[in-house]
């Protein structure tokens, strides 16, 4: 059995730097340090940081007055900002750029006398923080059924964003059912669709190109990304398996199979991927395929009070070896 290895795979620039902030200020303030929410969705990175002294809370209202608090990957709603103002918290945002590119968007287009039309996920970090931004001028569409029935003001100035972690072809049926019922839906000057999760879901297609049966998505359940690869495997008559580790995977998915993908959401370290390596050559894999589509350089800076700090990582996936 083969296995062929995506990359781009695994880390995004927005997580590198995401788990990265909450690694200094743990470095530079000590224990504790608040997150709130998961920093990004994947146990094992949650784990690791929470081993290091970081505590996890559900909101701002759960940290101590005073205390230090870093803001997750997704972003969050202005009204958390004020709520933690209010109680003298030291914010540090680790928010996304590509996130808050699309709030900057939706403050924009809404100030501008547009309605937004939001392409995501109920319930997802990024969209509630997405829509706190203008909660009555945006209204959510979830998929082409939602997209077919959903009623809009008429009379007022359209505008479609999408949550980052999607893809095209998640967006694209939703949009186009959309714009049949409001041609007059205007598009952002720029895609929302984060480059990470697109060069990932193309690196699935070219897998089942390239002969894979089945593809395994290292990543959490509550990750939308890592959902998404399945779902891409899928749409092309590949079976697809979301795994969190090693300790996942079956054997019998693999009877019968000559080449087996593995890839790994944007928020899954590299590490994990490693060991599920380890457990498919345990299960027969002779031989690892580096299937290389793209090669992703996006380095994003640190937030202004932890810039001083040197910044070493390097965004992309290691190859096994490396």
């Amino acid at each position: 059995m083969k296995v062929v290895l995506a990359q781009p795979r695994g880390f995004c620039a927005g997580v590198e730097r995401a788990v990265k902030i909450v690694e200094l200020a743990l470095e530079i303030y000590g224990r504790p340090v608040y997150v709130r929410r998961e920093i990004v969705h994947n146990s094992h990175v949650v784990q690791r940081l929470r081993e290091m002294g970081a505590i996890f809370v559900s909101e701002a209202d759960d940290v101590p007055n005073g205390a230090h608090v870093v803001f997750s990957a997704h972003g969050v709603s202005p009204t958390v900002f004020e709520e933690a103002e209010r109680r003298g918290l030291h914010v540090i945002d680790a928010t996304c750029p590509l996130v808050a590119k699309v709030h900057m968007e939706v403050d924009r287009f809404v100030r501008h006398g547009y309605h937004i039309v939001l392409i995501g996920h109920a319930g997802h970090d990024e969209v509630v923080g997405t829509i706190g931004h203008a909660p009555s001028s945006i209204t959510l569409v979830q998929d082409v059924d939602e997209a077919r029935r959903v009623e809009l003001p008429p009379h007022e100035r359209l505008m479609v964003l999408t949550q980052t972690t999607l893809g095209i072809d998640d967006t694209a049926d939703t949009l186009a059912a959309l714009r049949e019922r409001f041609p007059h839906l205007e598009l952002p000057p720029s895609d929302d669709i984060c480059y990470a999760t697109q060069n990932r879901q193309n690196a699935v297609k070219a897998m089942s190109e390239r002969g894979a049966a089945a593809v395994l998505v290292v990543g959490s359940r509550n990750s939308s990304n890592a959902q998404r690869l399945v779902e891409v495997a899928a749409a092309r008559g590949v079976r697809g398996y979301l795994i969190d580790s090693e300790h996942d995977v079956r054997p019998e998915w693999l009877d019968g199979v000559a080449a087996v993908g593995v890839t790994a959401g944007a928020s899954t370290p590299e590490d994990v991927v490693r060991r599920v390596l380890d457990r498919l050559r345990a299960l027969g894999a002779t031989e690892i395929e580096v299937l290389e589509t793209v090669r992703e350089d996006t380095v994003f800076s640190l937030p202004p009070g932890l810039r001083q700090v040197p910044l070493n990582i390097s965004v992309g996936s290691a190859t096994p070896g490396d």
